[in-house]
């Protein structure tokens, strides 16, 4: 009855979950998008934003691959990479404690790549003519470094005379994890006022394989006026696909960030938070890659203006690397970037989920293990719901003991179910019985189930955390197979299904489920009752797609219950003995 009531409960969560999904993004208001382009500006306006970007920047004209030249080394505890000196493209940022799989020999993580490579992935930084004639640095611009490497201890200055008296340059500056500063500067040598407008921009010349789910976001993404704008690939190709700088949104916007996520990493405009800017999400055709190419971009609202023999800086920030709670919140505070962490995909349950990371984070830094982690919270989880639990045991416990009462008032009144139902209600109510208690300790636990889901799934902490024995990856499915005799068998079952996946740990899953149910009491209904019974079955190839650890958190919360639920029925049953004992004595 107990578990037949919780698959129904997060059947319907499930299904109360991806509708309110859809309704959002579908119905729900969002703040009108201003246009980024204005290809009829009078001449008036040509210092608009909307004018600098019709005129071609930050990059609306099809990117072309970069040529090979010279490039800036970069390095610090973190990340190894380069910058390409021929347009000032940042396109190459590895990371040194992140490696493609868990062998230690395979390949880094890389998360911006070259333009001349098959997955181009770059940020670059640059300045749009603000209606003064002034020639700007461009893709094919090469830039002069003050020194071969960029480390954490030596900043780099790149520069650019345009050959009439104005020179542009970007001092480089990185810290010993993700955060890139770029501070773009222009000195004015020439006889005249120039107006320039700076821009940043993010762009990836390639479809990746998107994930976006129920569960997770990846694609453009950042916050815009205090507010979280997620933009998927599809909705950018589709909605801004036919415009003229395939602008798909575009914002004004004091301060915020904008960038690319994918489930692990983050590549994000950060610039600073007194700026005025407009940002905006993108579709373009691309020289490179496969023909796609997705951009983010900031661009001031007003233009830089440096007088004769003057010098201007605006000062922008990327952040390129892994999504780590704790350097999130870390630059969120340094440089006030607001919802950082919301590049994290932690939901609408965020309130939950976020703490429940923190509570599962700490137990691994004290104990040295995700998996371990994850049992002793359960532990705590069930201390924390355990009155709820034994109010609803207990009346389980007199339900199963009032079956043979209520299986003799269906037999005798078979032929009338509005008077069985009226004596069973009675009978209940004579014996204190509330035969809804069962599912309160189910439905207050369905939270933090799907807050569990979302922390293991989509945390970097979690990715590849080993537990003992088979389990290597706590993110991902249990790798064993029944269906191959666990791995005896050079077979894999799966390329007939994707259901023919189901491992040990969620067989022992299911086991411990069978146990839970044999405690509860049996529907009397004999189509139920068989129903009942292929519930651990259901529920094993159910939750054998589903990440290691979550399977384990169930497995070992059936455990604890089964241990729970025996202990307070026992006393439950014992109790009327006694008091009928006590009452013969007397």
């Amino acid at each position: 009855m107990d578990t037949k009531r919780l698959m129904l409960a997060i059947t319907l969560s499930l299904v109360i979950m991806v509708g309110f999904e859809f309704l959002q993004a579908k119905f729900f208001p969002h703040p009108a998008p201003t246009p980024a382009s204005v290809a009829a500006q009078p001449v008036a306006e040509a210092n608009s934003p909307e004018a600098a970007q019709a005129a071609g920047a930050p990059g609306t004209a099809a990117a072309a691959p970069a040529v090979s030249g010279p490039r800036l080394a970069i390095e610090t505890p973190s990340i190894v990479g380069s910058m390409a000196l021929t347009g000032a493209v940042l396109d190459d940022v590895r990371l040194k404690d992140y490696h493609v799989t868990r062998d230690p020999n395979s390949p880094l993580v890389q998360i911006l790549g070259r333009r001349d490579g098959d997955k181009p992935f770059y940020a670059q930084f640059g300045w749009t003519d603000g209606g003064t004639g002034t020639k700007v640095p461009g893709d094919d611009t090469v830039w002069q470094a003050s020194a071969p490497a960029l480390t954490p201890d030596a900043p780099v200055t790149l520069s650019w005379d345009n050959g009439e008296g104005v020179t542009f340059q970007e001092i480089v500056s990185i810290d010993d994890n993700y955060m890139l500063s770029v501070q773009q500067k222009v000195v004015n040598k020439s006889a005249g006022a120039v107006k320039l407008f700076p821009w940043g921009r993010v762009a990836r010349d390639y479809q990746p394989v998107e994930q976006s789910s129920y569960i997770l976001f990846d694609g453009p993404l950042g916050v815009l006026n205090g507010t979280l704008h997620q933009v998927s690939y599809k909705s950018t190709r589709n909605d801004g696909g036919h415009a003229a700088d395939g602008a798909a949104y575009s914002e004004t916007t004091t301060g915020g960030w904008l960038g690319i996520t994918d489930k692990y990493w983050l590549t994000a405009l950060v610039p600073d938070q007194s700026m005025n800017l407009l940002g905006a999400v993108r579709y373009l055709p691309a020289g490179g890659g496969d023909g796609h190419a997705y951009q983010t971009d900031f661009i001031t609202t007003s233009p830089m203006t440096v007088a004769p023999g003057a010098t201007a800086a605006d000062e922008m920030h990327l952040f390129s690397g892994a999504k780590i709670v704790g350097i999130l919140d870390g630059y969120s505070k340094e440089y006030g970037i607001p919802n950082f962490y919301k590049a994290i995909d932690f939901g609408h349950l965020y309130f939950i989920t976020k703490p429940i990371f923190f509570a599962l984070d700490w137990l691994n830094k004290q104990i040295g293990n995700f998996g371990i982690a994850i049992l002793v919270f359960t532990v705590g989880v069930k201390l924390l719901f355990f009155p709820l639990a034994n109010y609803s045991y207990r009346s389980m416990g007199k339900m199963k003991m009032v079956q043979p009462k209520i299986a003799a008032i269906r037999e005798r009144l078979k032929d009338d179910s509005t008077k069985q139902q009226q004596e069973i209600m009675a009978l209940y109510k004579a014996e204190k019985i509330n035969p809804a208690s069962g599912c309160l300790p189910m439905l207050v636990q369905i939270p933090v189930f799907f807050a569990l889901y979302k922390v293991i799934y989509i945390t970097i902490e979690m990715r590849q955390a080993p537990f003992y024995g088979w389990i290597h990856d706590l993110s991902a499915p249990d790798p064993t197979n029944i269906f191959n005799a666990f791995g005896l068998i050079p077979f894999d079952p799966t390329v007939i299904s994707p259901f023919l996946a189901v491992g040990a740990l969620p067989i022992i899953m299911g086991f411990t489920m069978f146990l839970q149910q044999r405690l509860n009491p049996a529907p009397p209904d004999p189509v139920q009752a068989r129903m009942f019974q292929f519930m651990p079955i259901m529920f094993t190839f159910m939750l054998a797609r589903f990440p290691a650890g979550l399977v384990l958190y169930w497995t070992w919360n059936n455990l604890l219950t089964v241990g729970q639920q025996w202990l307070i029925m026992r006393r439950a049953a014992g109790a009327p003995q006694k008091k009928t004992t006590a009452l013969a004595k007397g």
